[in-house]
Protein backbone atom coordinates (compact mmCIF):
# COMPACT_ATOMS: atom_id res chain seq x y z
CA UNK A 1 0.00 0.00 0.00
CA UNK A 2 1.44 3.37 -0.63
CA UNK A 3 -0.37 5.46 2.25
CA UNK A 4 1.10 8.85 2.96
CA UNK A 5 4.09 8.05 -0.25
CA UNK A 6 4.22 11.80 -1.39
CA UNK A 7 6.08 12.57 -4.17
CA UNK A 8 7.31 11.20 -7.54
CA UNK A 9 10.31 9.39 -8.27
CA UNK A 10 10.98 10.41 -12.23
CA UNK A 11 12.45 7.18 -12.37
CA UNK A 12 15.91 8.09 -10.77
CA UNK A 13 18.29 7.79 -6.98
CA UNK A 14 17.96 10.20 -4.58
CA UNK A 15 20.85 12.02 -5.18
CA UNK A 16 20.33 12.46 -9.06
CA UNK A 17 16.49 13.00 -8.77
CA UNK A 18 17.58 16.10 -6.25
CA UNK A 19 20.03 17.38 -8.23
CA UNK A 20 17.75 17.54 -11.05
CA UNK A 21 14.66 19.27 -9.08
CA UNK A 22 17.76 21.76 -7.55
CA UNK A 23 18.77 22.87 -11.15
CA UNK A 24 15.28 22.48 -12.51
CA UNK A 25 14.13 25.43 -10.02
CA UNK A 26 17.00 27.28 -10.07
CA UNK A 27 16.53 27.75 -13.94
CA UNK A 28 12.74 28.54 -13.31
CA UNK A 29 13.63 31.30 -10.79
CA UNK A 30 16.41 32.59 -13.30
CA UNK A 31 14.99 32.41 -16.44
CA UNK A 32 11.11 32.75 -15.06
CA UNK A 33 10.18 30.06 -18.18
CA UNK A 34 11.32 26.43 -18.28
CA UNK A 35 10.30 23.61 -21.25
CA UNK A 36 9.98 20.16 -19.52
CA UNK A 37 8.03 17.05 -18.98
CA UNK A 38 4.69 17.32 -17.02
CA UNK A 39 6.01 15.34 -14.53
CA UNK A 40 9.04 17.48 -13.37
CA UNK A 41 7.02 20.63 -13.46
CA UNK A 42 4.79 18.79 -10.91
CA UNK A 43 7.34 17.77 -9.00
CA UNK A 44 9.34 21.03 -9.05
CA UNK A 45 6.25 23.38 -8.67
CA UNK A 46 6.35 22.88 -5.02
CA UNK A 47 10.00 23.85 -4.66
CA UNK A 48 9.51 26.67 -6.55
CA UNK A 49 6.76 28.10 -4.47
CA UNK A 50 8.31 27.97 -1.37
CA UNK A 51 11.18 29.15 -2.56
CA UNK A 52 9.39 32.45 -3.51
CA UNK A 53 7.70 32.14 -0.29
CA UNK A 54 11.11 32.64 1.26
CA UNK A 55 12.57 35.46 -0.99
CA UNK A 56 9.12 37.38 0.10
CA UNK A 57 11.01 38.04 3.59
CA UNK A 58 14.58 39.22 3.10
CA UNK A 59 16.00 37.62 6.54
CA UNK A 60 19.60 36.17 6.95
CA UNK A 61 17.75 32.64 8.05
CA UNK A 62 15.65 32.71 4.81
CA UNK A 63 18.69 33.62 3.01
CA UNK A 64 20.84 30.49 4.59
CA UNK A 65 17.85 27.92 3.93
CA UNK A 66 17.52 28.88 0.29
CA UNK A 67 21.73 28.42 0.16
CA UNK A 68 21.42 24.64 1.62
CA UNK A 69 18.77 24.31 -1.49
CA UNK A 70 20.40 25.79 -4.25
CA UNK A 71 24.22 25.31 -5.21
CA UNK A 72 24.81 28.92 -6.23
CA UNK A 73 23.55 32.54 -5.46
CA UNK A 74 22.48 33.38 -8.51
CA UNK A 75 18.74 32.64 -7.81
CA UNK A 76 18.78 33.63 -4.21
CA UNK A 77 20.02 37.30 -4.93
CA UNK A 78 16.98 37.04 -7.64
CA UNK A 79 14.68 35.91 -4.96
CA UNK A 80 15.51 38.22 -2.85
CA UNK A 81 15.69 41.27 -5.41
CA UNK A 82 13.31 41.05 -8.00
CA UNK A 83 10.63 38.18 -6.97
CA UNK A 84 9.66 38.46 -3.54
CA UNK A 85 9.41 42.73 -3.94
CA UNK A 86 7.25 41.42 -7.39
CA UNK A 87 5.17 38.64 -5.42
CA UNK A 88 4.69 40.59 -1.85
CA UNK A 89 1.23 41.32 -2.17
CA UNK A 90 0.83 38.15 -3.80
CA UNK A 91 -0.88 34.96 -1.18
CA UNK A 92 0.83 32.04 -3.21
CA UNK A 93 0.41 30.72 -6.99
CA UNK A 94 3.03 31.76 -8.78
CA UNK A 95 3.83 29.21 -11.15
CA UNK A 96 1.73 28.62 -14.19
CA UNK A 97 1.97 25.28 -16.03
CA UNK A 98 0.81 25.28 -19.60
CA UNK A 99 0.44 21.98 -21.50
CA UNK A 100 2.65 22.23 -24.90
CA UNK A 101 1.12 18.59 -26.70
CA UNK A 102 3.57 15.65 -27.11
CA UNK A 103 6.92 15.32 -27.72
CA UNK A 104 7.94 13.88 -31.14
CA UNK A 105 11.03 11.55 -29.74
CA UNK A 106 9.37 9.61 -26.89
CA UNK A 107 5.34 10.61 -26.74
CA UNK A 108 6.32 12.61 -23.65
CA UNK A 109 4.17 15.18 -22.63
CA UNK A 110 6.10 18.47 -22.83
CA UNK A 111 4.82 21.82 -20.80
CA UNK A 112 6.11 24.61 -20.29
CA UNK A 113 6.11 26.15 -16.36
CA UNK A 114 6.51 29.63 -16.38
CA UNK A 115 5.91 32.13 -13.50
CA UNK A 116 2.89 34.39 -13.40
Amino acid sequence: MRHRKKGTILDRKKASREALLRNLAASVILHERVKTTEAKAKAVRPLVEKAITRGKQPTLANRRQLMKFFYTDHPINKLFEVLGPRYASRPGGYTRIVKLGHRQNDGADMVQIELV
